[in-house]
Protein backbone atom coordinates (compact mmCIF):
# COMPACT_ATOMS: atom_id res chain seq x y z
CA UNK A 1 0.00 0.00 0.00
CA UNK A 2 1.34 3.15 -0.83
CA UNK A 3 2.68 5.47 1.95
CA UNK A 4 0.46 8.85 2.44
CA UNK A 5 2.48 11.44 0.24
CA UNK A 6 2.16 14.79 1.25
CA UNK A 7 1.51 17.46 -1.39
CA UNK A 8 0.69 20.90 -2.46
CA UNK A 9 -3.08 21.02 -3.63
CA UNK A 10 -4.11 24.76 -5.11
CA UNK A 11 -6.69 26.38 -7.26
CA UNK A 12 -10.65 25.75 -8.08
CA UNK A 13 -11.30 22.56 -7.84
CA UNK A 14 -14.07 22.81 -10.35
CA UNK A 15 -11.97 24.53 -12.69
CA UNK A 16 -12.75 23.89 -16.76
CA UNK A 17 -9.11 24.00 -17.25
CA UNK A 18 -6.92 20.47 -16.96
CA UNK A 19 -5.63 19.54 -13.52
CA UNK A 20 -1.41 20.28 -13.38
CA UNK A 21 0.38 17.86 -11.56
CA UNK A 22 4.03 17.98 -10.85
CA UNK A 23 6.40 16.01 -9.75
CA UNK A 24 10.03 17.27 -8.37
CA UNK A 25 13.24 16.09 -8.45
CA UNK A 26 16.16 14.49 -6.45
CA UNK A 27 17.41 15.72 -3.92
CA UNK A 28 14.08 18.33 -3.99
CA UNK A 29 10.55 18.50 -2.75
CA UNK A 30 7.65 20.03 -3.89
CA UNK A 31 8.67 23.44 -2.95
CA UNK A 32 10.61 23.23 -6.05
CA UNK A 33 7.75 24.17 -7.95
CA UNK A 34 6.50 27.23 -5.83
CA UNK A 35 6.82 29.62 -8.90
CA UNK A 36 4.14 27.36 -10.93
CA UNK A 37 1.77 26.60 -8.14
CA UNK A 38 1.92 30.40 -7.05
CA UNK A 39 1.64 31.41 -11.26
CA UNK A 40 -1.09 28.56 -12.45
CA UNK A 41 -3.30 28.28 -9.65
CA UNK A 42 -4.97 31.03 -10.12
CA UNK A 43 -6.80 29.41 -12.54
CA UNK A 44 -6.46 25.90 -12.35
CA UNK A 45 -6.18 22.82 -9.98
CA UNK A 46 -2.33 22.91 -9.00
CA UNK A 47 -1.02 19.12 -7.66
CA UNK A 48 2.40 18.99 -6.42
CA UNK A 49 3.30 15.55 -4.09
CA UNK A 50 6.28 14.97 -2.15
CA UNK A 51 7.53 11.67 -3.12
CA UNK A 52 8.21 8.87 -0.60
CA UNK A 53 11.21 9.74 0.95
CA UNK A 54 11.19 13.20 0.99
CA UNK A 55 9.75 16.56 1.87
CA UNK A 56 6.61 15.84 4.37
CA UNK A 57 6.21 12.36 3.13
CA UNK A 58 6.84 9.21 4.91
CA UNK A 59 10.22 7.47 4.57
CA UNK A 60 10.60 4.25 2.63
CA UNK A 61 14.61 3.13 2.73
CA UNK A 62 15.93 -0.02 0.97
CA UNK A 63 15.23 0.77 -3.00
CA UNK A 64 12.27 2.56 -4.60
CA UNK A 65 11.87 1.99 -8.39
CA UNK A 66 10.65 4.62 -10.55
CA UNK A 67 7.33 2.45 -10.92
CA UNK A 68 6.33 3.09 -7.43
CA UNK A 69 7.25 6.06 -7.78
CA UNK A 70 4.60 6.36 -10.29
CA UNK A 71 2.02 4.43 -8.43
CA UNK A 72 2.20 6.64 -5.74
CA UNK A 73 1.33 9.43 -7.51
CA UNK A 74 -1.89 7.75 -9.33
CA UNK A 75 -3.07 6.73 -5.99
CA UNK A 76 -3.03 10.07 -4.50
CA UNK A 77 -5.03 11.61 -7.65
CA UNK A 78 -7.01 8.55 -7.12
CA UNK A 79 -7.86 9.93 -3.87
CA UNK A 80 -8.08 13.73 -4.92
CA UNK A 81 -10.69 12.16 -7.69
CA UNK A 82 -8.40 13.60 -10.34
CA UNK A 83 -8.78 11.12 -13.31
CA UNK A 84 -7.07 13.29 -16.02
CA UNK A 85 -4.47 15.61 -16.11
CA UNK A 86 -0.86 17.50 -17.52
CA UNK A 87 1.72 15.39 -16.17
CA UNK A 88 5.09 17.81 -15.25
CA UNK A 89 8.58 16.39 -14.39
CA UNK A 90 11.97 17.70 -13.89
CA UNK A 91 15.19 15.68 -13.50
CA UNK A 92 14.05 12.03 -11.74
CA UNK A 93 10.46 13.59 -12.10
CA UNK A 94 10.68 13.73 -15.25
CA UNK A 95 11.62 9.65 -15.96
CA UNK A 96 8.81 9.48 -13.14
CA UNK A 97 6.61 11.22 -15.89
CA UNK A 98 7.62 9.01 -18.42
CA UNK A 99 7.47 6.20 -16.04
CA UNK A 100 3.25 7.64 -15.09
CA UNK A 101 3.10 7.72 -19.03
CA UNK A 102 4.12 3.66 -19.47
CA UNK A 103 1.49 2.75 -16.85
CA UNK A 104 -1.60 4.63 -17.26
CA UNK A 105 -1.53 6.88 -20.91
CA UNK A 106 -4.92 7.55 -20.97
CA UNK A 107 -5.25 9.46 -18.00
CA UNK A 108 -2.35 12.38 -19.30
CA UNK A 109 -3.41 15.26 -21.44
CA UNK A 110 -0.11 16.63 -21.74
CA UNK A 111 3.59 16.44 -20.61
CA UNK A 112 5.88 18.72 -18.95
CA UNK A 113 9.45 17.05 -19.24
CA UNK A 114 12.24 19.32 -17.89
CA UNK A 115 15.84 18.98 -17.77
CA UNK A 116 15.77 15.19 -17.49
CA UNK A 117 16.71 11.99 -20.20
CA UNK A 118 14.85 8.86 -21.25
CA UNK A 119 18.11 6.57 -21.62
CA UNK A 120 18.39 3.72 -18.95
CA UNK A 121 21.67 3.56 -16.75
CA UNK A 122 24.70 2.54 -17.76
CA UNK A 123 26.61 0.13 -15.72
CA UNK A 124 29.21 3.12 -14.91
CA UNK A 125 25.88 5.47 -13.80
CA UNK A 126 24.61 2.44 -11.68
CA UNK A 127 27.79 2.21 -9.61
CA UNK A 128 27.82 5.80 -9.09
CA UNK A 129 24.73 5.96 -8.02
CA UNK A 130 25.02 2.84 -5.50
CA UNK A 131 27.89 4.75 -4.43
CA UNK A 132 25.93 7.96 -3.82
CA UNK A 133 23.76 5.63 -2.05
CA UNK A 134 25.94 4.36 0.70
CA UNK A 135 27.65 7.84 0.92
CA UNK A 136 24.73 9.33 1.86
CA UNK A 137 24.31 6.94 4.07
CA UNK A 138 27.01 6.87 5.57
CA UNK A 139 27.43 10.78 6.18
CA UNK A 140 24.20 12.57 5.41
CA UNK A 141 23.34 15.22 2.82
CA UNK A 142 25.31 17.87 3.85
CA UNK A 143 28.46 17.66 2.03
CA UNK A 144 26.90 15.83 -1.60
CA UNK A 145 24.65 18.93 -0.85
CA UNK A 146 27.55 21.46 -1.14
CA UNK A 147 28.94 19.57 -4.04
CA UNK A 148 26.23 19.60 -6.48
CA UNK A 149 24.72 22.89 -5.59
CA UNK A 150 26.59 25.14 -8.75
CA UNK A 151 25.24 22.09 -10.98
CA UNK A 152 21.62 21.97 -9.90
CA UNK A 153 21.74 25.72 -10.12
CA UNK A 154 23.95 27.98 -12.19
CA UNK A 155 27.07 29.82 -10.16
CA UNK A 156 25.14 33.15 -11.18
CA UNK A 157 22.05 32.26 -9.71
CA UNK A 158 20.04 34.24 -7.22
CA UNK A 159 21.02 34.05 -3.33
CA UNK A 160 17.58 33.23 -2.72
CA UNK A 161 17.55 30.24 -5.62
CA UNK A 162 20.54 29.61 -4.44
CA UNK A 163 19.91 29.31 -0.67
CA UNK A 164 15.96 27.65 -1.40
CA UNK A 165 18.07 24.82 -3.58
CA UNK A 166 20.53 24.20 -0.72
CA UNK A 167 17.73 23.97 2.05
CA UNK A 168 15.73 21.48 0.18
CA UNK A 169 18.70 18.93 -0.33
CA UNK A 170 19.91 19.40 3.04
CA UNK A 171 16.71 19.01 4.26
CA UNK A 172 16.17 15.35 2.45
CA UNK A 173 16.35 12.09 4.17
CA UNK A 174 19.35 10.30 3.56
CA UNK A 175 17.62 7.35 3.80
CA UNK A 176 15.16 8.56 1.02
CA UNK A 177 17.40 9.55 -1.33
CA UNK A 178 19.61 6.80 -1.22
CA UNK A 179 16.02 4.26 -1.57
CA UNK A 180 15.68 6.32 -4.75
CA UNK A 181 18.99 6.63 -6.30
CA UNK A 182 18.94 3.17 -6.25
CA UNK A 183 15.94 2.58 -7.87
CA UNK A 184 16.97 5.28 -10.67
CA UNK A 185 19.69 3.49 -11.18
CA UNK A 186 17.38 -0.05 -12.59
CA UNK A 187 14.62 2.22 -14.79
CA UNK A 188 13.93 1.15 -18.03
CA UNK A 189 14.68 2.67 -21.06
CA UNK A 190 12.03 5.59 -22.00
CA UNK A 191 13.63 5.91 -25.67
CA UNK A 192 11.09 3.74 -27.55
CA UNK A 193 8.11 5.29 -25.20
CA UNK A 194 8.93 8.38 -26.55
CA UNK A 195 7.87 8.28 -30.10
CA UNK A 196 4.41 6.83 -29.14
CA UNK A 197 3.27 9.16 -26.59
CA UNK A 198 0.63 10.96 -27.89
CA UNK A 199 -0.29 14.12 -26.23
CA UNK A 200 0.91 17.59 -26.52
CA UNK A 201 4.47 17.33 -25.01
CA UNK A 202 7.13 20.32 -23.56
CA UNK A 203 10.58 19.36 -23.33
CA UNK A 204 12.55 22.30 -21.56
CA UNK A 205 15.83 22.43 -20.59
CA UNK A 206 18.56 25.17 -18.90
CA UNK A 207 20.95 26.24 -21.60
CA UNK A 208 23.70 25.69 -19.14
CA UNK A 209 22.55 22.64 -17.56
CA UNK A 210 25.46 19.68 -17.07
CA UNK A 211 23.35 16.92 -15.60
CA UNK A 212 21.26 16.84 -18.91
CA UNK A 213 22.66 19.20 -21.60
CA UNK A 214 20.12 20.65 -24.36
CA UNK A 215 21.10 18.17 -27.19
CA UNK A 216 19.33 15.54 -24.73
CA UNK A 217 16.14 18.02 -24.78
CA UNK A 218 16.67 18.26 -28.20
CA UNK A 219 16.51 14.20 -28.92
CA UNK A 220 13.64 14.07 -27.06
CA UNK A 221 12.20 16.68 -28.84
CA UNK A 222 13.15 15.15 -32.23
CA UNK A 223 11.30 11.63 -30.91
CA UNK A 224 7.76 13.04 -29.39
CA UNK A 225 5.88 13.70 -32.31
CA UNK A 226 3.84 16.52 -30.92
CA UNK A 227 6.22 18.09 -28.74
CA UNK A 228 7.88 21.89 -28.79
CA UNK A 229 11.71 22.46 -27.43
CA UNK A 230 12.56 25.84 -25.14
CA UNK A 231 15.84 26.15 -23.97
CA UNK A 232 15.63 28.40 -21.08
CA UNK A 233 18.36 31.05 -21.08
CA UNK A 234 20.89 31.86 -18.10
CA UNK A 235 19.76 28.81 -16.27
CA UNK A 236 21.37 25.60 -15.54
CA UNK A 237 19.16 22.44 -14.16
CA UNK A 238 16.37 24.19 -12.10
CA UNK A 239 14.89 26.62 -14.88
CA UNK A 240 11.85 26.73 -13.56
CA UNK A 241 13.47 28.37 -9.94
CA UNK A 242 16.52 30.06 -11.85
CA UNK A 243 14.15 31.86 -14.59
CA UNK A 244 10.50 31.39 -13.33
CA UNK A 245 8.99 33.87 -16.26
CA UNK A 246 10.88 32.15 -18.71
CA UNK A 247 9.44 28.74 -17.91
CA UNK A 248 5.97 29.46 -17.26
CA UNK A 249 5.10 31.19 -20.15
CA UNK A 250 6.48 28.15 -22.17
CA UNK A 251 4.17 25.85 -19.34
CA UNK A 252 1.11 28.17 -20.26
CA UNK A 253 1.49 27.53 -23.87
CA UNK A 254 1.18 23.96 -23.16
CA UNK A 255 -1.72 23.79 -21.04
CA UNK A 256 -3.13 26.49 -23.07
CA UNK A 257 -2.76 23.63 -26.12
CA UNK A 258 -3.94 20.67 -23.98
CA UNK A 259 -7.32 22.47 -22.69
CA UNK A 260 -7.97 23.20 -25.98
CA UNK A 261 -7.26 19.81 -27.70
CA UNK A 262 -9.87 18.69 -24.71
CA UNK A 263 -12.16 21.04 -25.67
CA UNK A 264 -11.71 19.75 -29.05
CA UNK A 265 -10.39 22.41 -30.74
CA UNK A 266 -7.09 20.66 -31.83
Amino acid sequence: MAPFLAYEDKGPHAATALPLVLIHGHPFDRTMWAPQVAAFAQDRRVIAPDLRGYGASPVVPGTTPLSVFAEDVAALLDDLRVPEFVLGGLSMGGQIAMECYRLFPGRIRGLLLADTFPAAETPEGKRSRGATADRLLREGMGGYAEEVLYRMVAPYARPEVVAHVRRMMTGTSAEGAAAALRGRAERPDYRELLTRVGVPTLVVVGEDDEFTPVGDAEAMHAAVRDSTLCVVGSASHMPNLEQPTHFNEALAGLLTRCDRVRAGGG
